[in-house]
Formats: structure tokens, C-alpha cells, sequence
């Protein structure tokens, strides 16, 4: 058989990890998508459409490190571009792959179809260069290895999203065979004297500081450099924290552990801690307005030391030349034992009382029986919303997972995000909590749950309306044409699917929908719970009118 483009993409895919692969048809990416599945290392796993394919992808690679889309060129990649925007705002290693025309036709002056009308096809790649960290067209057969390579090598690199183009005739084309795949694994050798005068530096920095925090961001898990944070935690014996979109990236049951610090919505303490505190060490964290809650909870100063995913910040100064990684392993060896924070304080705990069983179903008994699922083998998705501050109340064991969007933000990633979580990571126990609203965008992904007969638990949170947009600035915008949400996975089903759609407007209703869940193996189950519109955390509605303040500001005189 001819060893062509097509099979060395799938070979290197597959090296990388990759047991799947998304896909939508389109006619310039049919021969591609025949020669990966000549590959019997992956799976080719298919899409309702491609923004879909793209959010699919980003999920998958929040589970495996790593993932691939595959879509035709223009009217497919440039939908799906919104997704890979979101894994490089996620910092996700997301390989998006588009067919394109056939090489002959570049130079001509031709009109192709799925173009925009002009013969100048580069227009894709110029666009997709500002959401990804490498981006290459193929249009011949002996250039493909090297680009392949330089791709997926600077993506696993970054961990940020990259780009293939690969023209329609040349998928299929004779090709050189790959050599070893360490290469693309190969870390850059660290500049030894820089990391060790950052470490010299944040010792210097702490000799005089009692109240030391850690604040871990939601870089961290990009930077490889979880277990890293946990050894720097144990050395120092300190308080650790957590930014919202880290929960679940520093463990809940480690001694030092002391909540979610966001502000005017930390869990209880954690504000206190981290604002008086002398010494805040700052793992891989995101400063936008969401996670500062309009700009109000910011660390800055001279009592902060920034690690960054490449850079350190102390003192005045800056270092690089190395990881997050291993500048953590080199300061865990030497760092003082700094108690005072986690001696004088407690971990949080919030209990949710438990409602009459024949009461309307209130927000806060649908997020009691939700603690009710997390086992160390969950993974929990929290679309953009309230169901972010009902995930991050969650109590987690030790291996469980929680899945948030909040750089990008995007309503309806949850969907197809949970879609390709659960490909990645079929032995889990995937939950879905996700707003009505947010739903209408992706619905068509849970038929794909149901061909794939995977036992997603969706919470479908039926409040009639944008609750976090009603809480940031309301209007009649913000309200929208209801669906029979559970009888829409009965057309999903089409006769020979096993999702279930069940209601619950109790919390008797739910503990059985709950129940009857947990016991479908072969399909999704949407639980519809209704839930009154003004029905949600008080902790969303402060948030809410912090970052509609910061949005409503009054433009500067100049």
C-alpha cells in the first residue's frame, strides 16, 4: 500500500496519544478522511456541525493533553475557529485540520466553491494564525512531514491550539514514513542560572513573610505542573487557594486547603485570607475582569511573586528560560516552612439544607443532590453561568474533575465539550450541568451522545431565560422560547437510541430522575429541572453587578 500524507498525519496523531479524532464530511476533506481511517490506532468520531466538531475536540483534550479536528475548508474551518479561539483562551492543545482546494487550482485565478468569491484562497490561513500557535498549508506531498511535525511539536509545546491545511489532492499522495516520535515530545533544556537566581530570588522574598498563600489560576494544569503545586504546598505548610476556573487543579482534601478565593464571592474565609496576607504566590493564574470580579480582587505589589506557566516575577524582577514546572520543583527543595496561614484557619465547609421532598425544586436542592454525584471518578462540566457558582460549592474527593470555560465564555460549549470529554474518558462519570439557553445553541451534540451511547447526566437547569446576562444587565433580550427539553431527546432517540429525557420540578422528581439515571449504561440522560427564573445563588447576583459595574464605566476625558 502507498504511504501517503493522509496515513503520516494519523501515524503522528496516534504517536501523540490521540485514540480519536473529530470529524464533519466536506468534499475537499473526503480523501483525508479515508486515509486516517486507514489507521487502526483511532477512531474517527463524527459531529452534528463544526463549531460543534471544534468544541468536541477542546473537551477531548481537557481529558487526553491532547485532540484533533478534522473539517472542510472555509464554510467548515471558519466555524470552527470559534472553538479553537476558546482552546487557545483555554490553553488546549487542539489540532484543527482542514481539506482545502486542490493544488492546481492555487495561482489560477479560478472561483472554487466554499470560498468567499475571490482566487485568493489564503484568506483562512490568514485568519486562523491569530487563534493558534502554528499554522501551515500543505499544497505538496514533500513539505507535509516537516509541517506536520512543526504543528503538533509547537501545540504540545504551548499547549495552544494549531493549524494543517491540507490540500484536497494531496491527502492521498505518496509520502516519506515518519521517524521516532520523541522528537515531538522533546522539552527545550532549561537556562540554569536563570532558574536558579528566580529561586535565590523567592527566597530572599519570603525570609520575612509569615502570612504566605498560595493562590493556584487555571494555568496550571496547561503548565504540567499540578502535582509540582501540591509538592510546594507541603514544603511551605501553608494556606492554599484556588481562582474559580482552577477548581478541581489543586486538591480539596489537602491539609492546607482553604476554598475558592474570587473577591466579594470567596467562599468563606478565603477573601479575609488572601488580602491580608504578606506573601501570595500566585500559580499560573488569569487576571480578567470575570475572575477579578470587575477588576476588584486583583493581587498586586510587592507581596506577590507571579509564576507564570514560563515566567517568574518577584521582587521587582523577572525570569525566564525555563518552566513552571521546574522552577516549582527547585523551590519545593529549599523553600521555609511558612504555617501560620494554614494554622490559624480552616477549610470551608458549605452545607445545603435539605428541602421538603414535595416543595418546587429550588436552585439550591438541585446543586444538594448534584454534591450527590461527585465521586473521585466524576467529571463535572459547568457551562458559562450560574451553573459555574453551583459547580464551585461542590465539596470534590480526591480524583474528581471539574470542567469550567471562563476565559472564552462561549454559551453552549458545555454540550460538545462533555461530548468529547466522555470519548476521551468513557470510564468516568460525566455530569452536564448547562442553562436552558446555553443548551438551544448545541442541543444537536447530545444525539451524538446517543450514538455513541455514552451515559452523560445532564442537568438541564429549565429557568426560562440568560440568568447570568438578567444578572449583569437585564432586558427583554434575555428571555427565551421554551423547549420541551425532555421530550427532545425522545427525537434524538429516533427509535433506536436508549437517552432518557425525565422532569423534575421536586426534589422528590429529581432523586428519582437521579436514580434512574445512574442505572442507564447505554445512552445520555437529560433531567429536566424547573426552576423559577429569578431562582439562583446569591453569589452570582454580586458577581453580576460587580462586572456590570466595570462594563457600565464612563468613558475617560481625554
Amino acid at each position: 500500500m502507498t504511504y501517503t500524507v493522509g496515513m503520516y498525519l494519523a501515524d503522528r496523531l496516534a504517536q501523540i496519544g490521540l485514540k480519536h479524532h473529530f470529524a464533519v464530511a466536506g468534499d475537499y476533506n473526503l480523501v483525508l478522511l479515508d486515509q486516517l481511517l486507514t489507521n487502526g490506532d483511532m477512531k474517527q468520531i463524527y459531529c452534528c456541525n463544526e463549531l460543534n466538531c471544534g468544541f468536541s475536540a477542546e473537551g477531548y483534550a481537557r481529558s487526553n493533553g491532547a485532540a484533533a479536528a478534522v473539517v472542510t475548508f472555509s464554510v467548515g474551518a471558519i466555524s470552527a475557529m470559534n472553538a479553537i479561539g476558546g482552546a487557545y483562551a483555554e490553553n488546549l492543545p487542539v489540532i484543527l485540520i482542514s481539506g482545502s482546494p486542490n493544488s492546481n487550482d492555487y495561482g489560477t485565478g479560478h472561483i472554487l466553491h466554499h470560498t468567499i468569491g475571490k482566487d485568493d484562497y489564503s484568506y483562512q490561513l490568514e485568519m486562523v494564525r491569530h487563534v493558534t500557535c502554528a499554522a501551515e498549508s500543505i499544497t505538496d506531498a514533500a513539505s507535509a512531514p516537516a509541517k506536520i511535525d512543526h504543528v503538533i511539536r509547537t501545540a504540545l509545546r504551548e499547549s495552544k491550539p494549531a493549524y494543517l491545511e491540507i490540500a484536497c489532492n494531496i491527502a492521498g499522495a505518496e509520502c516519506e514514513r515518519p521517524g521516532p516520535f520523541s522528537a515531538l515530545h522533546a522539552a527545550a533544556r532549561p537556562d540554569l542560572e536563570s532558574l536558579t537566581a528566580s529561586v535565590q530570588a523567592s527566597l530572599d522574598w519570603l525570609k520575612d513573610r509569615e502570612r504566605v498563600v498560595i493562590l493556584v489560576g487555571s494555568k496550571l494544569r496547561a503548565a504540567h505542573a499540578q502535582k509540582h503545586a501540591v509538592e510546594l504546598a507541603d514544603r511551605l505548610g501553608c494556606a492554599v487557594t484556588i481562582m474559580a476556573a482552577a477548581k478541581s487543579f489543586f486538591p480539596e482534601t489537602h491539609a492546607g486547603f482553604r476554598g475558592l478565593y474570587w473577591g466579594e464571592v470567596s467562599d468563606p474565609g478565603a477573601q479575609e485570607l488572601v488580602e491580608g496576607a504578606d506573601a501570595i504566590i500566585c500559580l499560573a493564574p488569569v487576571f480578567n475582569d470575570y475572575a477579578t470580579v470587575g477588576w476588584r480582587a486583583w493581587p498586586k505589589g510587592e507581596n506577590v511573586l507571579l509564576a507564570d506557566k514560563d515566567q517568574i516575577t518577584v521582587a521587582g524582577q523577572s525570569f525566564s528560560g525555563f518552566t513552571l514546572r521546574e522552577f516549582l520543583t527547585e523551590l519545593a527543595k529549599v523553600a521555609p516552612e511558612k504555617t501560620a496561614t494554614r494554622d490559624s484557619t480552616k477549610a470551608p465547609r458549605l452545607e445545603i439544607p435539605v428541602a421538603a421532598s414535595d416543595a418546587r425544586l429550588t436552585n439550591d436542592e438541585m446543586a444538594r443532590q448534584l454534591q450527590g454525584l461527585i465521586t473521585s471518578n466524576t467529571t463535572l462540566t459547568a457551562e458559562t453561568g450560574d451553573s459555574w457558582f453551583n459547580a464551585a460549592r461542590m465539596h470534590l474527593p480526591d480524583g474528581a474533575k471539574v470542567e469550567f470555560e471562563m476565559q472564552w465564555g462561549h454559551i453552549g460549549w458545555s454540550v460538545p465539550s462533555t461530548f468529547g470529554n466522555a470519548v476521551a474518558s468513557p470510564d468516568r462519570r460525566h455530569v452536564l450541568l448547562v442553562g436552558d439557553g446555553s443548551f438551544q445553541l448545541t442541543a444537536q451534540e447530545v444525539a451524538q451522545m446517543v450514538r455513541y451511547e455514552l451515559p452523560v447526566i445532564i442537568f438541564l437547569v429549565n429557568n426560562r431565560g440568560y440568568v447570568i446576562e438578567i444578572a449583569i444587565h437585564d432586558g427583554p433580550y434575555n428571555y427565551i422560547k421554551n423547549w420541551d427539553y425532555a421530550a427532545l431527546v425522545e427525537a434524538f432517540n429516533a427509535g433506536d437510541g436508549h437517552a432518557l429525557g425525565l422532569k423534575a420540578a421536586t426534589g422528590a422528581e429529581l432523586e428519582a430522575a437521579i436514580s434512574k439515571a445512574l442505572d442507564n449504561k447505554k445512552g445520555p440522560t437529560l433531567i429536566e429541572c424547573s426552576i423559577q427564573t429569578d431562582d439562583c445563588t446569591k453569589k452570582l447576583v454580586e458577581w453580576g453587578k460587580r462586572v456590570a459595574a466595570a462594563n457600565s464605566r464612563k468613558p475617560q476625558v481625554v
